[in-house]
């Protein structure tokens, strides 16, 4: 199938990150589809949240539901049984000798990057969306804007197509990911993601913070809690 311009397809993990950039591109495209990777996550539950997250947004959005199309799950198991690390292993979080933070997953987003490219192939879809950044990605090096580059250029010599790979995070703070979802649907979308999305290291749902649930102390936790603070600080009216 020959790929056209009008068409995206949003890597949807279920966090706040790629259901930010699921609202950009659904303000940005007249045809999205969304695809996840069950690779054997620790936080898992990232996967649960996302089919009701999908639905709240088609009812509160009406606009951007006639756009959504076929939610993809991917079965990526592979990726968790060749990697030890902290988010596929029952492992304390800490850093590691080489400077990575032992959260990286090594090859993940390469590998969900190409098997989206695979999917979007199939579908006849251009354009790819990621929340990759080199901002707050706690020093992942496949989330630096040169990975993503030089795997469009392979992924389109590879498949001979011209995909583009979106990466609307990638120059921005998480306040600044607070702000753009404020921008794309204002009090209720920030609400949503607040609320009905999940980016915890560690899978905790049991406790709700204003930021969203999380246990508080992880990475991804401290990074969520200081970009709200600092969007609440720009914008006193919010939450």
């Amino acid at each position: 199938m020959t790929s056209t311009d009008d068409k995206a397809l949003v890597l949807f993990s279920g966090g706040q990150d790629s259901a930010t950039c699921l609202a950009w591109a659904l303000d940005r495209f007249p045809a999205v589809e969304t695809i996840g990777f069950d690779y054997g996550q620790r936080h898992r539950v990232e996967l649960d949240v996302r089919a009701p997250f999908l639905t709240k947004l088609r009812a509160d959005f009406p606009a951007w539901d006639g756009k959504l199309g076929q939610d993809h799950m991917v079965d990526a198991g592979i990726i968790g049984t060749l990697s030890e690390t902290a988010l596929t292993r029952e492992t304390e979080i800490a850093m590691q000798a080489d400077g990575l933070p032992n959260t990286f997953v090594p090859g993940r987003n390469l590998l969900f990057l190409t098997m989206a490219a695979t999917v979007a192939y199939r579908r006849g879809i251009k354009h790819i969306v990621t929340g990759v950044c080199e901002t707050d990605y706690s020093g992942y090096p496949d989330c630096r804007d040169d990975t993503i580059k030089a795997l469009q250029l392979a992924l389109n010599l590879g498949m001979d197509r011209r995909f583009v790979l979106h990466t609307p995070l990638m120059w921005i703070d998480k306040a600044a990911t607070w702000d753009m979802a404020s921008d794309l649907g204002g009090d209720a979308l920030v609400n949503l993601i607040n609320r009905e999305t999940h980016t915890c290291y560690l899978g905790d749902r049991s406790r709700l913070h204003p930021w969203g649930y999380g246990c508080g102390h992880c990475p991804a936790c401290q990074l969520r809690a200081d970009g709200w603070a600092r969007f609440v600080a720009s914008d006193p009216q919010t939450g």
